[in-house]
C-alpha cells in the first residue's frame, strides 16, 4: 500500500457506533458504557475524535434506552458539533440511522467502533485522506500468524497466503454518497454485511486499505477489559516517570495591510490597517498555536490547517487556537505555561495584555496565570522597526493531563 498524498481540504463526520449489547463482554449494561479505568468506554473514541484535524462533526449513535445518558458525554467541541443518535437492532441499522443525520455539505463519513477505544489521531487522519482520495479506505492489519481454512468439523481444508490476508479495523471511512448508496442498496436487497466495507464492496467499488495499529484493539471479552486497564496503568506510569515536560517553540509573522481589522490574540485592535493574511493573521495567535503543536510533535499550524484550504480564509485564528488546544488533550497533555513575545513599533499592547492572557487562557483552557504576554520593539531595525509587520514568538510547556491531578492528590 502507498502513503497517500496529503489532503488539503478534508471535512468528515465521525460516526461512533455504540449501539451493540456486547453479549460477549458479560457486562450488566450495555457495551458503550463498560467502565475503563473509571471511565465509560465510549468516551475513549469520542476523546479521540475531538478535535482531530478535518472532523466537523461528531455523532454518537446509542441504543435506545442509553441516549439521554449518552448526551450527559457531549461537550462543545472545537470547531466542531457533537450529538446523540438512537441506534438500531443490528449495526447496520445504527450506521444507516447515524447516516441520515449527517449535515448536509459534508463529503467524507467516517465509521469507528465504540469498542475500539486506543485508536490514534495519525491512524484516522491517514484513513480520511485515503478516503478523499480513493472514495474508501478502512484501517487494517495484516496477518502474521499461519492462517488455516476449515470445515465445520475442524478439519484443515487450506492454507491461505497470509500475505494476503487482512484483519479490518476501524475508522472506516467513505464519500458520503457512495456509503449512502451502499446501505439504499443492501436495505433494498436483504443483505446484512459484517461491516460497512463489504456493502461498499458489495457494489463493485474498490476499498483500500490502510495500514492499522497494533494498539487498535477491539474490547470484546471481559479479559480485554483487564488487560486494557493495566495496559492504561502502565502507560501512564511510563508517561509519569519518562515525560513529565515538554516544551515547543512557535513563531510567525505577517506584513500589514490596509483595510483590514487588526487582531492580535483574538483582539480586534483597529479597523483600517491590519495584517495580510489567509486567516485573519492573528500572530499571536498562530504562534501560540505551532508552540503547542510542536510540544507535542504534532506538526505545524499550516499541517493542520493549510493556506490552500479555502475553508480557512478569513477563518478567526482563536477558533484554531482552539482546536489546537483539543489536539493537545487529546493527545493526553495540559498546558503549563505559555510565554509569547510580540515584535511590533506599532500598536502598544501593553493596555490591552490582560485582556489579551485572559482570552488566550479561555481558548486553551486554561488559566490567565499560566499565560504571559509581552510587547518589544527592535528599535528601527528589520522589517518590524521599519514598521512593515508585526511578528511574534512563544514557547510552550506541557505536562500529562495526569500529572496534576496526581500532584493535587498527593498534597491532600
Amino acid at each position: 500500500m502507498q502513503a497517500p498524498a496529503r489532503s488539503t481540504a478534508i471535512e468528515a463526520t465521525a460516526i461512533v457506533a455504540a449501539a451493540g449489547r456486547g453479549e460477549r463482554l458479560r457486562a450488566p449494561q450495555n457495551k458503550a458504557f463498560v467502565q475503563l479505568a473509571g471511565r465509560p468506554l465510549v468516551s475513549y473514541a469520542l476523546e479521540t475524535f475531538r478535535g482531530c484535524p478535518g472532523i466537523a462533526e461528531i455523532i454518537l449513535v446509542v441504543a435506545p434506552e442509553d441516549v439521554e445518558r449518552a448526551r450527559q458525554l457531549l461537550r462543545a467541541g472545537a470547531g466542531q458539533t457533537e450529538r446523540v443518535v438512537a441506534g438500531g437492532a443490528l449495526r447496520q441499522e445504527s450506521v444507516a440511522a447515524a447516516l441520515a443525520e449527517v449535515r448536509p455539505g459534508i463529503d467524507l463519513v467516517a465509521i469507528h467502533d465504540a469498542a475500539r477505544p486506543f485508536v490514534k489521531r495519525d491512524l484516522i487522519q491517514r484513513c480520511l485522506e485515503q478516503a478523499a482520495r480513493c472514495g474508501a479506505a478502512v484501517a487494517a492489519a495484516q496477518a502474521t500468524d499461519t492462517v488455516k481454512q476449515a470445515d465445520p468439523d475442524g478439519t484443515v481444508t487450506s492454507t491461505l497466503d497470509r500475505s494476503r490476508i487482512w484483519l479490518v479495523q476501524t475508522p472506516q471511512v467513505f464519500r458520503r454518497a457512495l456509503l449512502e448508496e451502499a446501505h439504499r442498496s443492501a436495505a433494498a436487497a436483504g443483505v446484512t454485511g459484517t461491516d460497512d466495507a463489504a456493502l461498499v464492496e458489495r457494489l463493485g467499488h474498490p476499498v483500500h486499505l490502510v495500514e492499522g495499529d497494533v494498539d487498535n484493539i477491539k474490547i470484546t471479552f471481559p479479559e480485554d477489559v483487564v488487560r486494557s486497564e493495566q495496559a492504561l496503568a502502565r502507560g501512564r506510569s511510563m508517561l509519569s516517570a519518562r515525560e513529565t515536560m515538554r516544551c515547543g517553540i512557535g513563531y510567525d509573522a505577517h506584513r500589514f495591510a490596509e483595510d483590514r481589522p487588526l487582531v492580535l490574540a483574538g483582539i480586534r485592535l483597529r479597523e483600517e490597517r491590519g495584517l495580510l493574511g489567509h486567516s485573519d493573521a492573528d500572530v499571536v495567535c498562530h504562534a501560540a498555536c505551532d508552540a503547542l503543536l510542536g510540544a507535542i510533535a504534532a506538526g505545524d499550524i499550516g499541517r493542520h490547517f493549510p493556506d490552500s484550504d479555502p475553508a480557512y480564509r478569513g477563518a478567526s485564528s482563536l477558533s484554531l487556537l482552539q482546536r489546537v488546544a483539543a489536539v493537545v488533550r487529546s493527545a493526553g497533555w495540559q498546558l503549563e505555561n505559555m510565554d509569547i513575545v510580540v515584535i511590533a513599533e506599532e500598536p502598544r499592547i501593553a493596555p490591552h495584555i490582560e485582556e489579551m492572557r485572559r482570552v488566550l487562557a479561555e481558548a486553551i483552557g486554561s488559566e490567565a496565570a499560566r499565560i504571559s504576554l509581552k510587547g518589544k520593539t527592535t528599535e528601527g531595525m528589520g522589517f518590524t522597526g521599519r514598521g512593515e509587520g508585526i511578528a511574534a514568538q512563544a514557547i510552550a510547556t506541557v505536562r500529562p493531563l495526569h500529572h496534576r491531578r496526581t500532584r493535587a492528590k498527593s498534597e491532600e
